[in-house]
């Protein structure tokens, strides 16, 4: 008599790390890439590295707003088997917008601008979504934190169906700086949050104006920081068990309201 076996999970290979980004080693080719104005995605440096051409580079990585992390040598070594001598970086598929230049082109075209702001949404597949439904609805710009955000690489811009190279990106060392500048500039700021104090498909807000939506993290949502300058804040009504939804569904939900009330209006 054959004894019948337990059946057993079976889980998918783990995937290998995406190499579809363009990587850089070295301190010098580093340096130069910078120096030459490429847009790197993000530096990793070997912790308690000094010397000249390491201070070099940090200067001028500041000054683009490139990220820069420092690392174990354990880190670089699983990074590149080459001779990375301590420093190895990613090209960015993308060139980072600078958004104070933005923002008066579009008013000088006589648009509302429709800005939208990712807090600390890390998970590349999200993006890549929330991009595209972000060029579909007709968003201006996407911006994003210098550190925290998801990685610019190939399986942003499949997923983002090539939004990413239609909607201009920026990267903004402090969010809460760059709302407050915007709302300085006349943008009214909406907070999508599951603590909104107003249902979407009640709330009277007029979102046919300059606009910016904010939409936060896969963990924690919008932080603290940057709720309090919003002028409002919405949730999305849910009558289902699970208490949320993916953020790059809910960031479609919001953008189709604001494009539904610009169609009408």
């Amino acid at each position: 008599m054959n004894e019948r076996r337990p059946d057993y999970k079976k889980y998918p290979p783990r995937q290998a790390p995406d190499r579809s980004i363009e990587m850089v080693f070295g301190l010098r080719p580093i340096m130069e890439a910078l120096q030459a104005g490429k847009t790197l995605e993000k530096i990793y440096l070997l912790k308690g590295a000094k010397n000249t051409i390491v201070s070099d580079i940090s200067a001028l990585a500041r000054a683009a707003g490139t990220p820069i992390s420092l690392v174990p040598n354990e880190k670089l070594d699983n990074l590149t088997r080459k001779n990375h001598q301590g420093a190895v970086a990613f090209l960015s598929p993308i060139d980072y917008a600078p958004l104070d230049n933005i923002l008066p082109t579009l008013f000088e075209q006589g648009k509302s601008p429709l800005i939208l702001v990712l807090d600390r949404i890390t998970d590349v597949r999200n993006f890549g979504a929330i991009a595209r439904s972000a060029e579909c609805l007709g968003v201006d710009a996407i911006v994003v934190p210098t550190h925290g955000a998801a990685q610019m690489n190939g399986d942003a811009l499949k997923t983002s169906a090539g939004a990413l190279t239609r909607v201009p990106v920026c990267r903004e060392s402090n969010l809460h700086a760059t709302l407050r500048r915007l709302k300085d500039s006349g943008l009214q700021v909406v907070a999508c949050t599951e603590k909104g104090n107003e249902t979407l498909e009640k709330a009277t807000i007029d979102m046919t104006g300059p606009l910016v939506v904010v939409m936060g993290s896969e963990e924690d949502g919008i932080s603290p920081e940057l709720q309090d300058l919003a002028d409002a804040r919405l949730r999305i009504p849910m009558i289902g068990q699970i208490g949320s939804l993916n953020v790059s569904v809910a960031s479609g939900i919001l953008l189709y309201e604001v494009l539904r009330q610009r169609l009408v209006n």
